[in-house]
């Protein structure tokens, strides 16, 4: 019998959650779909494009995503913390742009006016039916499901359910835990031969920082202090510090680096309007993540599991993580984690929040 949902996380406490969701018809998802002779690759944007939509309003942080033939993956962070500072018209403001009575001419959510704003914020009840939903993980998979199956089965002029009903969620209990999924999701297209490289991994959260960390190193270095530059008149770059954020692909993503943030106080809200928060999510800098990933990849990819060639990074020795221990994770992390994933102290302390019992974990984890 499995354990509900709300025995391992709730929405009113920060829960860091790998979710799988799951189609339940036979033809793709994502791809050349035999079934159909069709290529449904376009549905990819669909997703992430959704997921980018969801996450300028829900007070959850997106640790990362795979997109694949038939189901994806998605790491997500709740943040009622967040969700708590804001006050009652920015939450029914939020509320009404992720499910819009109207829209604009271009299709995206207008505006609310005051009458509908009065709707949600005057009455407390639904203001805090509301304020939970919007951290909320199930609430964030049950919207991105329902709008991704509205505009397949529109495309396929069908009707009836795409996705299963319940989908995955496996708790994320500690760091090592969150960097063994985030990096078990990112390297989901090439464990399944999809692509070769991160960068070809289309429809990943990796692809999309890759793609940002070389729009970064493509910009041009400032002039020389003094220097004149050629176009004197021409306007100076913006002092607003999210500007250059909102432009880059990664920016509804939760930054890869977790600064020790002992001793700071508050809640760490985003300072652009693509996410919710500027938390990071793993104690590394994006170029040592992506470069963990790949020598994790090649070390899949050319048979070597359970050996520790030249080419991998020192940084599995920083972190204190164990080689071989670490490609079961990134190579069986589904199978290895049921209802949550952690250590194995993280594991034998962790407890059903509701009945109290010991979360169970499948023999296939090694001891420590």
């Amino acid at each position: 019998m499995r354990s509900a949902r709300a025995d391992i996380y709730r929405p009113d406490e920060v829960a860091t959650v790998h979710t799988i969701a799951t189609i339940v018809r036979k033809y793709f998802l994502l791809g050349d779909d035999a079934l159909t002779r069709k290529d449904h690759s376009h549905r990819g944007l669909w997703i992430t494009k959704q997921i980018e939509e969801q996450a300028q309003y829900f007070g959850i942080d997106v640790l990362g995503h795979a997109i694949m033939s038939n189901h994806f993956h998605s790491v997500l962070r709740s943040r009622p913390d967040i969700v708590q500072e804001w006050d009652d018209t920015e939450v029914a403001r939020r509320w009404m742009l992720m499910c819009p009575k109207r829209k604009n001419k271009d299709k995206t959510p207008a505006e609310p006016n005051e009458k509908e704003l009065d709707a949600i914020r005057t009455k407390p009840e639904k203001l805090k039916e509301i304020r939970l939903r919007l951290s909320d993980i199930s609430w964030w998979m049950r919207i991105l499901c329902q709008r991704v199956a509205k505009r397949a089965n529109l495309e396929l002029q069908e009707t009836g359910r795409l996705f299963n009903g319940r989908f995955k969620a496996v708790r994320l209990l500690d760091d090592e835990a969150i960097l063994a999924c985030v990096s078990y999701v990112d390297l989901n297209p090439i464990r399944a031969q999809v692509a070769q490289t991160l960068e070809a991994s289309q429809y990943t959260s990796v692809a999309q920082r890759i793609a940002a960390l070389k729009q970064e190193l493509a910009k041009p270095e400032p002039p020389p202090e003094g220097t004149q530059t050629e176009s004197p008149q021409s306007p100076a770059p913006s002092e607003d510090p999210a500007l250059p954020q909102r432009l880059l692909p990664d920016a509804y993503l939760a930054p890869i680096e977790l600064i020790d943030e002992r001793g700071s106080q508050g809640s760490k809200p985003s300072k652009t309007k693509k996410r919710c928060s500027d938390k990071g999510v793993v104690p590394l800098s994006s170029m040592n993540y992506i470069q963990l990933l790949d020598a994790t990849a090649r070390i899949i990819r050319e048979g070597k599991k359970g050996f520790t060639p030249e080419e991998v990074p020192p940084v599995l020795e920083r972190l204190g993580l164990d080689p071989e221990r670490w490609i079961d994770y990134t190579t069986h992390f589904s199978r290895m984690f049921s209802l949550a994933a952690g250590s194995v102290r993280s594991m034998k302390e962790a407890r059903t929040l509701v009945t109290q019992r010991q979360i169970y974990c499948p023999r296939f984890q090694r001891p420590s």
